[in-house]
């Protein structure tokens, strides 16, 4: 399987120009693709194959007076720009045949140089290395500084150097990883605002709150950054600052997801979780606590590590009444207001925690309340996800705080 690491780059000014190039060649050739097929429908033409597009887009396009500068940089990264852009399409495609599971998808669009992130992709083809001194030498940009926050399980096979919104830099490597080991283990999870997540051996995982602890300062540079003339440099300044602040806490909040996640993942072969509605949640009065928890990004994570390390991950319906009933005697006892914590049990006369009892129920309900051999567990297929494991300071879910 593959997973991805990140870790943070710190280019000198000559190397983000250098990159600042790479970036905006491999944006031109991504939008040319794009113009090339919206031309061949609007013609009702065939779409251009891939080979064919690289000759045009790529090759030829570099003797021409017009895109002469795509030379300046490695032609990896353009080949690389023509497949995201096929994948794209492919992606678009599947979905509106309704082979593709999510939402449904759009038709790819024209990349923008004011977009918030920029990406770059570097294959083997391309001949980049670490070097002894460990710097991430990459062709036509150089030796970049590297800050190594772990050390690599495997020899990558690919690098993905990104710019967030807040100009920070990064390098994404794919590696290869073998699956954690069998534990016997299953768990059920009630995730919560009280506390984040509260599990079924009773434990409590207290809720961080990094929006709420954070909404001072955000406010500060929002402010400062609304009293800026537009298309000034200090508005630029400014616009920066939100930015940080914002990544700050997105970064907070992943590094957190990704902590528990794996730690759960890794200690328990089964594990039971609610589907909760988050877009009706998120409507509600308790609308920024709710995003500020961020479920649907930690469940999103179970799904794609369970998927990873050969572990089964078990979602019950959004309407199980796992608050109402006596994880004891299963007597269903009826809705509770939100203030009611505690609650005797008028059949069996047992005292619950309302979030203890729940996370029980969740994972009696997920089949789970026997040992994973011999649980009628119901895996269900899972894609693997192509996300970024948790690093420092590395935003891997959407960016907004």
């Amino acid at each position: 399987m593959q997973l991805r690491y990140a870790f943070r780059l710190y280019p000198d000014p000559g190397q983000q120009r250098a990159l600042a190039k790479a970036f905006g060649c491999a944006r031109v050739v991504y939008n040319d693709a794009v113009r090339a097929r919206e031309d061949a429908r609007a013609a009702k033409q065939p779409f251009p194959k891939a080979a064919e597009l690289s000759k045009r887009l790529i090759t030829e396009a570099k003797q021409t007076a017009s895109r002469a500068w795509l030379g300046e940089v490695s032609a990896v990264v353009l080949q690389q720009s023509l497949r995201d852009a096929e994948a794209a399409y492919k992606n678009f495609f599947a979905s509106l045949k309704g082979a593709r599971k999510g939402p449904k998808m759009g038709a790819p669009r024209f990349k923008s140089r004011k977009d918030n992130r920029q990406s770059i992709r570097f294959t083997a083809n391309a001949r980049w290395s670490v070097t002894g001194s460990g710097r991430l030498n990459l062709p036509k940009v150089g030796a970049v500084k590297v800050k190594w926050s772990r050390t690599l399980p495997t020899t990558p096979t690919s690098v993905t150097v990104i710019k967030d919104a807040a100009g920070r830099y990064f390098a994404s490597f794919a590696v290869d990883t073998d699956p954690h080991a069998d534990t016997g283990e299953t768990v059920g999870i009630d995730l919560g605002l009280t506390h984040f997540a509260v599990l079924s051996d009773g434990t409590k995982i207290d809720s961080p709150r990094f929006l709420r602890r954070a909404e001072k300062k955000l406010k500060k540079a929002q402010r400062e950054l609304s009293r800026k003339e537009k298309g000034s440099k200090n508005r630029e300044k400014a616009r920066l600052k939100v930015a940080r602040a914002h990544a700050q806490v997105a970064d907070a909040r992943s590094e957190f997801h990704h902590q528990l996640s794996t730690k759960l993942i890794r200690d328990n072969q089964a594990i039971g979780v609610e589907d909760l509605a988050v877009n009706g949640l998120a409507r509600g009065r308790l609308a920024k606590s709710v995003h500020d928890a961020g479920w649907s990004a930690f469940v999103h994570m179970l799904e794609y590590k369970a998927a990873r390390y050969g572990r089964t991950l078990v979602k019950i319906g959004r309407f199980e009444p796992t608050t109402q009933t006596c994880s004891t005697c299963g007597v269903k006892d009826g809705p509770k207001p939100l203030n009611v914590r505690e609650w005797t049990c008028t059949a069996c006369g047992s005292v619950h925690d309302r979030d203890h009892n729940a996370a029980i129920n969740v994972k009696t309900a997920a089949g789970l309340a026997v040992s994973a051999c011999a649980a009628p567990v119901r895996p269900g297929a899972i894609p693997a996800q192509r996300e970024e494991t948790g690093s420092h300071g590395f935003p891997t879910e959407p960016r907004a705080a």
